[in-house]
C-alpha cells in the first residue's frame, strides 16, 4: 500500500529539511557574501547545435562532514582548508540544465520548489528572468528522486508545476522509492525522504516514462544509468555537431572532491561502492573525451571539462566565450 504523507508529516518534514541548514562559518580567506541585488541566476551556452541554459534553484547548506564519509574527519577538514572551504559547512549550488534542440526543450530535475530549505526553490523565478515560458518545456529528466531535485514538481496547491510536459524517470529509480511500504524499510533519517519523494511523485505517476540506460529522450540526447547515489540514478548525454555534455545529476557531487577524492564516499550515496565506481567512469569518460560536464551542485554555473591527473581527476570550470 503506497504511503500518503499528511499534513502533519509534511511539516515536520519542512523542519527537518530546514535543519540540515548550519550557520555560516568565517574563513580568513574566502570572500564575503552578496551586497544588494544579486544578478538572475542563468547561464547561456552552447553545445554543437544545442542551446543550453544553466537554470539556479539557488543552493542548499548542509554539513561538510558529509563530503567525505568514509574518510578521516581531519583528513576531510584538511583537504577543504587547503581550498579556501568551510570544514563545517558545504554550499551545494543547485544548477538545472534546460536544453533547447530546436525541436524540444528539455528541463533536467525540477528542484526543490519551497518544500526543502530557504535558500533554494529559485528554479521558476530564474527560469522567468531568462525568459523561458514554461510551458514551452517538452519533457523533464528526473536524475533521481532526493528532496532537491523532485520535491519541486507540485505548486503550492499540489498541482504539477509542468503539467503538459513528458516525465521520464529511471525505471529502477521509481521503483525503488514508490515501492509499497518503502517508508518502512528504511532507516529513520531517510523516512522524510521517502515521503517526499512519494508526495512528489504520486500525483504524476501515471505520467512518469521508465526508462532503462541508453534511452533516447530526442535525437542527440540519451539517458545513462550512473547508479550508485540512488539505486536507479541516472546522468544525461547531450552529444550535437561534434561535440558533448555530461550533465552528471549527484553522480558527481562536488567539484573538487568528486574528481581529486573520487574514491570518497557522500553521506548520502546509497551505495557508496557503487557510487565510487560510477563516478570513476564518469571522469574518465569525460576525461578520454575532452566533453563537457555539467555538475548540479558545482559552483554556478557548474559547467567545465575533466582532466585526469595520475589515480585521480581534476574539474576545470568553463571560461566564458564571448563569440
Amino acid at each position: 500500500m503506497t504511503h500518503h504523507p499528511s499534513r502533519r508529516e509534511l511539516l515536520r518534514l519542512a523542519a527537518l529539511a530546514s535543519a540540515f541548514a548550519l550557520p555560516a562559518m568565517p574563513l580568513g580567506a574566502a570572500i564575503g557574501g552578496p551586497r544588494g541585488t544579486q544578478a538572475p541566476g542563468f547561464f547561456r551556452f552552447s553545445v554543437g547545435d544545442f542551446a543550453v541554459t544553466v537554470l539556479s534553484d539557488g543552493h542548499l547548506e548542509t554539513p561538510a562532514a558529509l563530503l567525505g564519509a568514509n574518510a578521516h574527519p581531519a583528513e576531510v577538514a584538511r583537504f577543504l582548508e587547503a581550498h579556501h572551504l568551510s570544514s563545517e559547512i558545504n554550499l551545494a549550488h543547485t544548477n538545472h540544465a534546460l536544453i533547447d534542440t530546436g525541436e524540444a526543450r528539455v528541463l533536467v530535475d525540477v528542484g526543490s520548489g519551497n518544500r526543502f530549505q530557504p535558500t533554494a526553490g529559485r528554479l521558476m523565478a530564474n527560469m522567468a528572468a531568462a525568459g523561458i515560458d514554461p510551458a514551452s518545456i517538452t519533457h523533464v529528466v528526473l536524475t533521481h528522486a532526493h528532496p532537491d531535485h523532485v520535491w519541486g514538481m507540485l505548486d503550492d496547491f499540489d498541482d504539477p508545476v509542468l503539467p503538459d510536459a513528458r516525465l521520464l524517470i529511471g525505471a529502477a529509480e521509481a521503483a525503488f522509492w514508490l515501492a509499497p511500504g518503502r517508508v518502512d524499510q528504511v532507516p529513520e533519517a531517510m523516512k522524510p525522504f521517502v515521503v517526499g519523494a512519494v508526495r512528489s511523485l504520486e500525483p504524476v505517476r501515471d505520467r512518469l516514462e521508465l526508462v532503462e540506460d541508453g534511452h533516447e529522450v530526442v535525437p542527440g540526447l540519451r539517458m545513462i544509468a550512473t547508479p550508485g547515489h540512488t539505486p536507479g540514478h541516472m546522468s544525461l548525454l547531450a552529444e550535437s555537431g561534434g561535440q558533448a555534455l555530461l550533465v552528471t545529476g549527484d553522480a558527481a557531487n562536488h567539484a573538487l572532491i568528486s574528481f581529486q577524492r573520487p574514491d570518497w564516499v557522500f553521506g548520502f550515496d546509497a551505495d557508496g561502492a557503487r557510487a565510487v565506481l560510477t563516478r570513476r567512469r564518469l571522469a574518465a569518460m569525460a576525461a578520454e573525451r575532452g566533453m563537457a560536464v555539467l555538475g548540479y551542485h558545482f559552483p554556478f554555473p557548474g559547467v567545465g571539462h575533466v582532466l585526469a591527473e595520475g589515480p585521480a581527476f581534476r574539474f576545470l570550470p568553463a571560461l566564458w566565450r564571448w563569440q
